[in-house]
Order: C-alpha cells, then structure tokens, then sequence
C-alpha cells in the first residue's frame, strides 16, 4: 500500500470538502421538489440541516484551497494552467456569495438565482480543479 503524505492529506481534504459542498446541493436540486411537494414547511429544515454541514466543507475548500496554492510555484506553470487557476479561484468566491445569498434571501428572485449561481458556479470551479490536476 502506498504511503500517505501531508500531500495526498491535503488533496483528499480538499476534494472530499468540495465533494460535500458540490453534491449536496446535486443532492438538494433531486430531493427539494419533493420534499416541497409533500411537506412544504420541510424545506426550510432540510436547507438548515444541510448548511450546518455545507459552510463548514465549504470553509475546508478555502482553507484547503490555499494550502495547495501555497505548495504550487506558480509562476513556473503555463499560462493556460494560470488562468484556469485564476478562473477556478473566481468560481469559487462566486458560489460561496451566490449560496450565501440565496442564504439570506427571502423573495423568490434572490432564492433562485443565489441557487442556481450558486450551484453552477460551484460545479465548473470543481471541473477547472480536475483539470488544474490533469497537467501543468
């Protein structure tokens, strides 16, 4: 078996945390219909529920996030890995702000655009880190 290293430590934090963050809210965009459906006055204690676990996975991936920004000399990467670095790193800030938005917001405009920017903003900032892991 292979020996773990502060390295691949790092690594799993981080895609485990993002894991948490992307796919419960892939999780929430099947289950919350129904749970609307059936039980209207549920969603609000499903969404809590999952932000108690959420917020924290998402303060990993920043902190995470920085760690392995600090392990990279950047500046001897190519161009292209840079600004998918730079796009990743955008992404990210935009669905933390988007989710904290829909968060917050209490009419129907900011729950869904907060949502739905939140989560696709999300899913490309973990596509860009798959790729940021395919090649510098």
């Amino acid at each position: 078996m292979l020996s773990p290293t502060l390295t691949t430590i790092r690594m799993f934090l981080h895609v485990v945390a993002a894991s948490v963050w992307v796919g419960g809210q892939i999780v929430l965009v099947g289950i919350v219909p129904a749970i609307r459906a059936s039980y209207p006055e549920a969603t609000r204690t499903v969404a809590k529920a999952y932000g108690r676990v959420a917020w924290p996975a998402f303060a990993v991936v920043v902190l995470t996030g920085l760690w392995n920004l600090g392990e990279v000399d950047v500046t001897n990467t190519s161009t292209a890995y840079q600004i998918t670095l730079f796009v990743k790193i955008a992404l990210a800030m935009v669905s933390g702000a988007a989710a904290a938005v829909h968060q917050v917001g209490r009419s129907k405009v900011a729950l869904a655009v907060g949502g739905a920017v939140g989560f696709l903003a999300a899913l490309a900032a973990m596509y860009c880190g798959y790729l940021l892991t395919t090649g510098r």
